[in-house]
């Protein structure tokens, strides 16, 4: 496992979960039933953008081991998992990653979850892969 360092950043934001933020809503045309984000989901992706300004030349399209410590403001459950796919999801809308597929985001190795009541963040270190 090698630990070259391509990207690092610090998200001074509540660390949030995609699937828990979801609502079902009808289309007012269709008068079916679909599944969107809720609005805090898209308030926090859009906060997440306003702190990845520094991104890399290009998108990163090789194989990385993401790892983010996630400090929460209170302690209670949250799924690391589900953040983490919130976490890759807001990289590769703003162009950090290429994509979040296995090929690209070859592991999580490193992510934890925290708490830290007075200073909740998401600290990102995104390390190339060389073993695989």
């Amino acid at each position: 496992m090698s630990s070259d360092v391509v990207y690092e950043a610090v998200i001074p934001i509540e660390p949030r979960s995609k699937k828990n933020s979801q609502q079902i809503c009808i289309n007012p045309r269709t008068k079916r039933p679909f599944v969107k984000q809720n609005d805090k989901y898209v308030q926090f992706e859009k906060d997440c953008g306003f702190f990845l300004k520094h991104k890399p030349p290009a998108p990163i399209d090789y194989p990385v081991n993401c790892k983010y410590i996630m400090y929460r403001s209170t302690n209670r459950v949250f799924d690391a998992l589900n953040g983490c796919e919130a976490i890759d999801d807001v990289l590769v809308k703003y162009g950090i990653l290429s994509d979040d597929n296995f090929k690209i985001v070859a592991g999580h190795d490193g992510t934890r979850v925290r708490v830290d009541k007075n200073n909740p963040r998401i600290e990102i270190t995104i390390t190339k892969e060389n073993d695989l």
